[in-house]
């Protein structure tokens, strides 16, 4: 009868120390998980900072309408622009929107010269490398723009002609990553923006001009029966707000006002503003 109770007051203390170990054991790896938390929000404070200093920096193209472009008055608007503005307004900072060098936005970004790059920016598996994104808000596609005379309806018709793209943009990527087609083609040139590229289209001193569907329809609206959009494209993408890598709690933040906006109704009026209708993507 002693050696049962001396064999069950052993076991009941083998298990009482192992429930222990394992409470421990627990307890640590529920304190390394809020200490990896916490060193984690004291390393982003990417939010609070743009709101401890009042301004949100919108870095931008400044001809690259609808997105982002100055009106007859020189003022900088666009839907991008209206979209950034409500954005500020319900984070509670004042918007300033700064024009830079397109080729140079992610040095301009990464510098902190600005805190957004925010202006009809294709989201791009190279782009992911360099910056974070925001959820995708419309979606676009890079299409051949030519003179409406033109018999160029492909991307093979664009063989042994002379073609033009903006200066870092997607347009410039996407047609770089089509092999046979930047293969075939008599010369590549490269401009700042793209209200030049289309004059030249125009004055013939080249062939075609990829640029983004959503600006071309939007030059074209603005000069009927000059320019045509050929049947064959580059391939659908998604335009989204560019952000410093690690700047996770502002990236979340604008993404929940972009839903609000969403959902409220906000961000449809303005698509309605720019383009007629909602385009907006959900």
């Amino acid at each position: 009868m002693k050696k049962k109770i001396m064999f069950l007051f052993i076991t009941v203390m083998m298990f009482s120390i192992l429930l222990s170990g394992c409470g421990k054991e627990v307890a640590k790896v529920d304190n390394q998980s809020e200490q990896q938390t916490k060193i984690s929000e004291e390393k982003d404070k990417s939010l609070e900072a743009i709101k401890k200093k009042g301004v949100l920096v919108l870095g931008l193209d400044d001809s690259f309408p609808p997105m982002g472009f100055r009106d007859e008055k020189g003022e900088i608007v666009g839907f991008d622009i209206d979209l950034a503005k409500e954005v500020a307004k319900r984070m509670g900072v004042e918007l300033k929107v700064q024009p830079i060098d397109w080729d140079g936005k992610v040095l301009s970004l990464n510098n902190k010269d600005i805190d957004v790059i925010w202006n009809g920016l294709t989201v791009t598996e190279e782009r992911k490398k360099q910056i974070g994104f925001s959820k995708v808000y419309l979606e676009n596609k890079q299409v051949i723009v030519v003179k409406s005379d033109s018999d160029i309806e492909t991307k093979k018709d664009l063989a042994k002609k002379i073609v033009a793209v903006q200066l870092g943009s997607s347009g410039e990527d996407a047609l770089n990553a089509d092999t046979d087609t930047i293969n075939a083609i008599k010369e590549l040139v490269k401009f700042s923006n793209y209200t030049e590229a289309l004059l030249d289209l125009k004055a013939g001193r080249v062939d075609a001009v990829v640029i983004d569907e959503i600006v071309a329809r939007y030059y074209m609206s603005k000069r009927q029966g000059e320019y045509k959009v050929a049947k064959e494209d580059f391939g659908k993408e998604g335009y989204a707000i560019g952000f410093r890598k690690g700047d996770t709690a502002f990236i979340d933040e604008v993404d929940k006002i972009l839903d609000e906006m969403k959902k409220d109704g906000t961000a449809a009026k303005i698509s309605q503003k720019w383009f007629g209708k909602d385009i907006v993507a959900k």
